[in-house]
């Protein structure tokens, strides 16, 4: 299985839209709003590292509101 964690920049005011919006996505296991460089930290499971690429790429990267993000893959030990 494929892991990440997904740090997402969200448009000024849009935090709780955006939070809303993730959790429509079954992927998404866990998101939050956190204070710093990001505006959301999300937990993504994926079968596979390529269904875990078109799921950030095809609907979080693509959410209205989203303006960027950093991915950061889980390594399992």
């Amino acid at each position: 299985m494929a892991q990440a964690f997904v740090l997402v920049n969200a448009e000024v005011g849009s935090e709780d839209e955006v939070i809303e919006e993730l959790r429509k996505i079954s992927y998404v296991k866990e998101s939050y709003v956190v204070y710093g460089a990001y505006d959301i930290v999300a937990k993504v499971e994926a079968d596979s590292m390529n269904k875990l690429k078109d799921i950030v790429n095809g609907k979080i990267r693509r959410l209205e509101k989203v303006r960027s993000t950093l991915t950061m893959i889980m390594v399992e030990e």
